[in-house]
């Protein structure tokens, strides 16, 4: 083996240690995005949620639940997380699903894997009227991630 190749072998090497995976990247972009911390529960929903609790559980996040397996009160979760949907109608049906568990400053984040034109805008409005504000998208290889967060939604269920 020649210098030149165990030099290109130890940088291929070293390289792919930081490469991530697909769904791992989509995790750590709604954990940063959310600001999801050991200290908060945090409720997952969608077709994929449960790919997404095992990956949350690993990483070390045991107040994690699905909207299927919960047994925590309704509005009791910081952080919601809706992965693996790819229609509107689907998408949508999960933000209900999740809403009636999150409490009232809320963050949550939708993985928009579809390419279908307009969705992330229409997916943006749907959550405007459930009383979020959108604070970030961020661009995955495996699609768009879009999070919100939901202030003061006590006091707008009050006054209505």
């Amino acid at each position: 083996m020649t210098t030149r190749s165990a030099i290109t072998t130890q940088e291929s090497q070293m390289v792919q240690p930081h490469a991530l995976s697909n769904r791992e990247q989509v995790v750590d972009t709604m954990i940063g995005l959310t600001r999801l911390s050991n200290l908060h529960r945090a409720i997952v929903a969608g077709s994929d949620s449960l790919e997404l609790y095992l990956a949350l559980r690993r990483r070390g996040f045991v107040r994690v639940a699905t909207t299927t397996t919960c047994r925590v009160a309704r509005g009791q979760h910081a952080v919601g997380l809706i992965t693996g949907q790819n229609s509107l109608s689907a998408i949508e049906t999960s933000l209900v699903q999740i809403s009636q568990f999150l409490g009232a400053s809320a963050a949550i984040a939708v993985l928009i894997d579809s390419h279908e034109s307009g969705l992330s805008l229409k997916i943006r409005t749907r959550l405007e009227q459930m009383g979020f504000r959108i604070e970030a998208g961020v661009r995955c290889q495996q699609g768009f991630v879009l999070s919100a967060y939901r202030q003061s939604f006590g006091q707008m269920e009050n006054a209505a």
